[in-house]
């Protein structure tokens, strides 16, 4: 009998390519082209061919773990989930219910984001949850609501991308971190268009660009306002759409014209003419856009950076226009969804906000609950991590590995094992997950259905394509069960679409609406774009869905976009003469994240088998560094230790490490906790280090 290929997403990235599974008689799915699929066309990384690979009983999780006398030993389910409800129990008794914390991860499915933040408000009563998405787009989230009164990834789907006259991709190498989706940026070029990298490596992307500007890290918010500067004294200013669409220009402007371009220059290393030639190619065409990642946004200045990018588009009146516009290129693979349903310390279902009294209201209504015995605002991701131990005694934690992938990591480890009690839903061992009380095995991505919401804002249905192994339970089993035994017997559904039916109701109204949006509509369409509001009971057809925002008007109370006037300023660490070398950090095509799953994945080990620390020649003669030599990167934070990988692709003063493995070459153990004030960033992308070589 011949099986039948499942189409569905990959687990990874934000892109959520689409594939096909199909279960080989030996018991391993086969990986096949889905072309059908807009996003991916078909193609696909070497992440997404190899992800059946951490499906194998070999590299995954079988059985909950209990540890007993220091070491973690198999249990039954029963024994398992007794015990966490008995400590969370236990802690909300003793100390109160904020002393239990929660924390999710990116790559949870909308159902399951949406049920951890009921979980946490409803069972737990607490308001210490957050999630590791904190520490991805929460910068660009935080000013494009600033701006435009709403954040969605992409406001427009990438099918748009090749129509445009030019692209400004600010801190990102997709090449490597999302690969399929480079063929929108050559097609942009074999259209006439250009492509504008700004980044210090000169990456595999960078190498694909019309002009790549190497600023130095932590300098982006200098060279936004120097172009825009420029834009100003060129002429280049879109007087009218100003005046019809914005507000706020006046003080923007101002702030601008105090970065002229050899002051921009000194600050950024950006030199004067490629400045100029950068306003030149992102003006002249009558169609542009900037697109930002984690350089930018890593920062604890992310906010104001990405509002000075936003401003650039604004003044050339580049936003809420066909083929024009900012947008952000989401990381993780429910980045988007992940914050919308409320596992966000600030936020409910809907991207409603917490503190806001009708949300409170319409969400308790849905929930059933009284909107007083909800609590309000907790801590940020990094904020909640630093209390573990202190203020937070307990924590389940689900989907993330922090003790990887936390700034100053370190701290973070010994935060965790400070804790009284520590339950992990996860599919392996993480680093994290070896240090918990209690370890639950969960079901994967092709092994459970559910929705996710990719950088598009597309909404997308990852279907069931296997059964997952005998004594492997779903996250939603897990918080029906626990609720259960903390007393509340209803409200927890295991059944994935029943919880998308529930979250469907509470997000109608709310900015990120998914009320029009069915399972049945999403197994029959290629993802449906939110907003999607319910259609009027007399309607023909139901919402079309939004897949371009703001184009009669942006979601502010006055239908304008505002501008952010804002000034450069240092990174929160400065080079000096005891750490003189910037660090900035980021990934490689081969490995994801923290590396809990693809560095379970021979082929992708062979590609990428351990870290690194990328210099400049200059500083390795310096050093007396020879390519491969062990390195010693130290910050006031601790050290790491990585063999060199010298290229002239990076500049002189910087150094790049990646940050996916655990152990002594653990990247994060040296990167600055530093917060942006408004989104609770940290600042991953710019610390101060020495490089030291190290004696065999």
């Amino acid at each position: 009998m011949q099986i039948s290929a499942t189409p569905t997403h990959c687990p990874y990235c934000a892109l959520q390519c689409g594939m096909n599974l199909t279960p080989a008689p030996d018991g391993t799915v086969e990986v096949s082209e889905r072309a059908d699929f807009p996003v991916n066309r078909g193609a696909l990384c070497g992440k997404g061919r190899t992800a059946p690979a951490v499906l194998s009983s070999r590299v995954r999780l079988t059985s909950p773990l209990v540890r007993s006398g220091g070491e973690l030993t198999p249990a039954t389910w029963e024994e398992a989930l007794n015990r966490i409800a008995e400590e969370l129990r236990r802690t909300r008794t003793e100390h109160g219910p904020d002393a239990v914390g929660v924390f999710g991860g990116g790559g949870l499915t909308n159902e399951k984001a949406y049920t951890l933040g009921k979980f946490a408000r409803v069972v737990l009563g607490t308001s210490q949850i957050d999630y590791n998405g904190r520490f991805c787009m929460s910068s660009a989230a935080a000013a494009g609501i600033k701006a435009f009164g709403l954040d969605r990834g992409l406001p427009f789907p990438l099918e748009d991308i090749p129509k445009t006259g030019c692209v400004i991709l600010v801190g990102s190498n997709l090449a490597e971190t999302m690969p399929p989706s480079l063929r929108f940026f050559n097609e942009l070029k074999e259209n006439g268009g250009t492509l504008i990298v700004v980044d210090p490596r000169r990456t595999k992307t960078a190498e694909q660009a019309d002009l790549h500007l190497a600023p130095r890290p932590g300098t982006d918010l200098a060279l936004a306002l120097g172009l825009l500067h420029l834009v100003v004294a060129e002429g280049r200013v879109d007087e009218a759409y100003i005046e019809e669409r914005t507000t706020g220009w006046e003080e923007a402007r101002a702030a601008a014209m105090a970065h002229w371009p050899e002051y921009v220059e000194r600050i950024t290393g950006v030199s004067v003419p490629q400045l100029r030639e950068a306003v030149r190619l992102f003006c002249e065409p009558e169609a542009a856009m900037v697109l930002t990642a984690r350089g930018p946004e890593q920062q604890s200045k992310g906010t104001d950076t990405v509002g000075a990018w936003i401003n650039l588009c604004l003044a050339t009146g580049r936003a809420g226009r066909p083929l024009s516009g900012y947008g952000c290129l989401t990381g993780q693979g429910n980045g988007q969804g992940g914050r919308e349903h409320g596992q966000k310390a600030d936020q409910l279902p809907g991207y409603r906000k917490l503190d806001d009294p009708a949300a409170r209201r319409h969400v308790a209504e849905v929930w059933g609950v009284d909107p007083d015995s909800l609590p309000g605002p907790g801590r940020s991701a990094y904020e909640l991590l630093d209390a573990l131990g202190g203020d937070i005694k307990s924590l389940l934690l689900m989907g993330s590995n922090p003790v990887v992938s936390a700034p100053r990591a370190a701290h973070i480890e010994e935060r965790v094992k400070s804790l009284d009690f520590l339950a992990v839903c996860d599919v392996v061992l993480s680093e994290t997950a070896a240090l918990a009380d209690v370890v639950l095995p969960v079901t994967q991505w092709a092994e459970e259905t559910g929705t996710t919401t990719n950088l598009e804002g597309r909404v997308l249905l990852r279907r069931r394509a296997i059964t997952a192994p005998e004594g492997i339970r779903s996250d939603l089993d897990v918080m029906h069960e626990l609720a259960d035994r903390l007393g509340v017997e209803k409200g927890f559904p295991t059944d994935p679409e029943e919880v998308f039916e529930e979250l469907r109701r509470a997000s109608a109204g709310g900015p990120a609406d998914y009320s029009g949006i069915t399972y049945r509509r999403l197994a029959q369409e290629n993802g449906v774009f939110w907003p999607c509001p319910t259609a009027d009971a007399d309607a023909d057809v139901g919402h079309p869905g939004t897949p371009r925002l703001f184009l009669d008007r942006f979601a502010t109370p006055d239908g304008r976009a505002r501008f952010a006037p804002v000034s450069h300023r240092a990174s929160a660490e400065e080079p000096d003469d005891e750490y003189p070398v910037l660090l900035t950090t980021g990934r490689v095509v081969a490995q994801y994240q923290s590396g809990a799953q693809t560095r379970r994945v021979d082929e992708l080990n062979a590609a990428a088998p351990g870290p690194f620390v990328e210099l400049h020649p200059r500083l390795a003669a310096r050093l007396g560094a020879a390519e491969g030599d062990p390195l010693a990167v130290v910050s006031r934070r601790g050290r790491a230790v990585a063999p060199a990988r010298i290229t002239t692709s990076i500049r002189p003063d910087t150094v790049f490490m990646p940050f996916h493995w655990a152990g002594e070459g653990r990247a994060n153990t040296l990167t600055n906790p530093a917060l942006d004030p408004t989104s609770r960033m940290p600042e991953f992308k710019a610390c101060a280090v020495r490089v030291e070589t190290v004696q065999s």
